[in-house]
């Protein structure tokens, strides 16, 4: 079985996934990237060496071998590339495909009113809803989006990205988190205003007045960094915070191991967040807006994190504020959240998943995972994730 993955470009999200792909089929595996990395993402380290990579060709370096693979490959697995062009193409031959996608409408469901933007999803998705194409939702809102242009019906499966994964030793495990009676808080990505780490600010002031320990170890950069030290300074908490730039990815898994709590604010437009995979994989409790898309699949509220409603500070502060004085609670959603990560939400069982389903798609009708990647992905509205995520919340939590 021969797979080619096409994208945009490779970075250390993918990489992971695409290693276990390959370990697997050899040179049966290849991923064209269309295009080379922003700059901005080079600047934040995301940058991988693609030529050392054996399995990556550049579309924009050899089109006609790339252009082949896609065509004569037994699986397509399709992100978002720039190219659909090409991927139509294949379509239009009848050869099986699997999307990778996050949301169509991340901006509001109201745009699918859009007439000009109904006729291109029907282009590129709906008129292929009877083929041999499926959808990998690359969060938990996308089969909504999808659902609404009547695509995909019942082939779409839960899907993400899978950036590496550690596993320590029970000896490791139990030295992992810093025992110096300071709450170690972090907090990672670009300081934006979708990712409001103007947030952590306020939590910071929440936490002094309560009297608690802490450290909040702010790890990025961007264009709100001077407002936010600012703002700090005025509230008095600037010595609770620590202020690090942009790091290679390396250094903030560095930073997530010391720490106890990870809190990740971003908005609905954080199409997944894969710093909420690698907090849960170094036993971090994330404490997260329900509207990020990887939140309503990777936590289980209470049992391995906390969800918090989109905008509600005092809602994540309360949170944050039950975590830090009840120990073995924390602790126990810690070890919770790692577990999630290692035997399930991982790249191994993803690509093992996925070559299983593309295996079956080629014999006949795939069969969906029991659970994690590749698990039938259902249909929620945005409006009423946070309940059904909340509905089983324990008394002691609510309290």
């Amino acid at each position: 079985m021969t797979i080619t993955f096409i994208s945009n470009y490779i970075n250390h999200h993918q990489i992971p996934f695409c290693n276990a792909c390959y370990e697997k089929l050899s040179d049966d595996f290849c991923f064209i990237q269309t295009q080379p990395m922003e700059q901005e993402r080079i600047d934040m380290g995301w940058h991988p060496d693609a030529a050392a990579l054996p399995y990556v060709l550049c579309l924009y370096e050899e089109e006609e071998a790339c252009r082949k693979l896609i065509m004569d490959s037994d699986i397509l697995i399709a992100g978002w590339s720039g190219r659909e062009d090409l991927i139509l193409e294949r379509l239009e031959k009848g050869k099986p495909v699997i999307r990778i996608s996050e949301r169509l409408y991340r901006e509001g469901q109201w745009k699918a009113i859009s007439p000009k933007g109904l006729l291109q999803k029907y282009k590129e998705h709906t008129r292929y809803r009877k083929e041999k194409v499926y959808l990998l939702c690359a969060g938990a809102y996308v089969p909504s989006d999808f659902h609404i242009i009547r695509a995909y019906p019942g082939k779409m499966y839960r899907f993400g990205y899978f950036p590496e994964t550690v596993h320590y030793s029970e000896d490791q495990w139990e030295k992992l988190k810093p025992s110096d009676g300071v709450l170690h808080i972090v907090w990672a990505g670009r300081f934006i205003p979708l990712k409001h780490p103007e947030m952590m600010i306020g939590l910071a002031k929440v936490l002094k007045e309560q009297n608690i320990d802490f450290r909040i170890h702010m790890a990025g950069s961007g264009e709100m960094e001077e407002e936010l030290k600012k703002s700090a300074k005025e509230e008095g908490v600037l010595e609770n915070l620590i202020f690090y730039g942009f790091l290679p990815p390396e250094k903030v898994r560095r930073i997530m191991e010391n720490s106890h709590i990870h809190v990740f604010t971003s908005n609905h437009l954080e199409g997944w967040g894969a710093v909420v995979n690698e907090s849960m994989n170094s036993g971090c409790v994330v404490v997260a807006n329900v509207e990020a898309g990887a939140v309503p699949y990777l936590i289980s509220h209470g049992e391995n994190g906390m969800v918090y409603q989109e905008g509600n500070f005092d809602e994540m502060a309360k949170e944050v504020l039950y975590l830090a004085t009840h120990k073995k609670e924390r602790e126990s959603m810690g070890r919770a959240a790692y577990e999630t990560i290692t035997k399930l939400w991982n790249a191994e069982h993803a690509a093992a998943e996925l070559l299983r389903f593309a295996e079956e798609i080629l014999r006949g009708e795939p069969t969906p995972a029991r659970e994690g990647p590749l698990s039938k992905a259902p249909v929620i509205a945005p409006k009423k994730m946070y309940r059904l995520m909340t509905e089983k919340q324990s008394e002691s939590l609510r309290g």
